[in-house]
């Protein structure tokens, strides 16, 4: 499956989200002219490469008039406009519906978070800094690079935010942004070291819109990199980097992994702990033997959960275990969809848990429960009704 996998290590911007893209396609002349040709009335964007702390990559700029993105009076010059605007700007431009619904839907995405933030209703939100018409090019433009891309699956690692203030329309706000924050719900981020705004609402509102899943990269077979800059210096390279190449269609979910050793507590009081784990929902629970310190036998014991239950199984394994700490790591599970069907068979009604298909391949297998009833009323083994059952489809 065709894979595009983006690096945030230095958040996210539209214009870096923009040029990272766009150095994943060949003929990138060839698009800048046709996105020129469409871009809303006295709007330029154009393409260069530059270095970040030596490592060199593009960067998109983009000219309303005669004045450059990035000029000093840049931040003093943007005019409200509402959803309302923008869409009547979309309705002209000569793209595909397609496009245009992605466009309107990252705004939308947007408009909501202004409006909960400043306590406004959606129709009546004023953009300033994303409402701008750099900001709505840079929009377009990925919309259009995803669209010409047609990746099959979109990844992209947690979110850096950076920390500290920032100075817009509005005042002087904490980073990340309000906006940015309420647009980031749900996805994995982190502060980070740099001061300063790394993930912007426009850069938060696409990886939202068009990203499956935040998770470390994928096993892939890597074909090309792109490398998008932002217009500020950080002690890091400024880049979001691009990665495009094939990798296994399997669905992948995040989850938690949260393990203790134990040395000190007797295997009954470490089974009642296991069953208040599975009856608080725990995906996953196994224990390992292990060596411990002064040559002590002891036992590693592991939750899996998912990423929003893990302040819940950390309560749970402090409080039941004799553990002083535990360890946390975010891990990436695959796991196939699944269901359930009942088949009737020569010694009743037998549940068949199934694994969706991939590739061609399927896995089906009796519920051991339905397996060892069918067992103990006919005074056989499981073994026995397992291959009684032969392969039941």
């Amino acid at each position: 499956m065709n894979t595009l996998y983006l690096e945030c290590n230095m958040g996210a911007a539209g214009d870096m989200l923009f040029a990272s893209l766009l150095s994943l396609i060949s003929e990138q002349d060839k698009f800048m002219q046709k996105f020129n040709n469409i871009c809303p009335s006295g709007a330029v964007a154009e393409y260069l490469t530059v270095q970040k702390r030596g490592v060199s990559g593009m960067q998109i700029s983009i000219r309303i008039g005669d004045i450059q993105e990035g000029d000093v009076s840049h931040d003093h010059r943007h005019h409200d406009s509402s959803l309302g605007k923008i869409s009547d700007i979309l309705k002209k431009l000569p793209i595909t519906e397609g496009v245009r619904q992605r466009v309107t839907d990252v705004y939308s995405l947007i408009a909501e978070a202004e409006g909960q933030v400043h306590g406004t209703p959606v129709d009546q939100v004023h953009f300033h800094e994303v409402g701008a018409l750099d900001a709505l090019c840079d929009i377009l433009g990925v919309c259009m690079l995803i669209d010409e891309l047609n990746p099959g699956r979109i990844l992209a690692s947690p979110i850096c935010t950076g920390y500290g203030s920032v100075c817009c329309a509005h005042g002087v706000l904490p980073v990340p942004a309000p906006a940015t924050t309420l647009l980031l719900r749900g996805i994995p981020v982190y502060q980070g070291q740099i001061q300063g705004e790394l993930c912007t609402p426009t850069g938060a509102a696409l990886l939202k819109y068009f990203v499956q899943g935040f998770e470390s990269m994928p096993l892939m077979k890597v074909e090309s990199i792109g490398y998008g800059m932002g217009k500020k210096d950080f002690p890091a390279t400024n880049c979001i980097r691009a990665f495009w190449g094939c990798s296994d269609n399997l669905p992948r979910k995040l989850a938690v992994e949260i393990s203790c050793n134990l040395d000190d507590m007797t295997g009954e009081d470490i089974a009642f702990a296991i069953e208040r784990f599975w009856e608080a929902g725990a995906l996953d629970v196994f224990t390992a033997p292990i060596g411990m310190k002064k040559s002590r036998p002891g036992v590693l014991l592991t939750i899996i959960c998912a990423t929003e239950a893990q302040e819940v199984f950390t309560d749970l394994m402090l409080r039941h275990t004799s553990t002083f700490g535990l360890r946390k790591k975010e891990i990436s599970r695959v796991v196939l969809a699944r269901e359930t069907r009942t088949q009737e068979t020569q010694y009743g009604p037998v549940s068949l848990k199934t694994g969706a298909l991939y590739d061609d391949v399927e896995k089906t297998k009796p519920e051991y429960e339905d397996l060892a009833e069918i067992a103990r009323k006919n005074n056989l083994t499981v073994r026995q009704v397992r291959e009684g059952l032969g392969n039941p489809q």
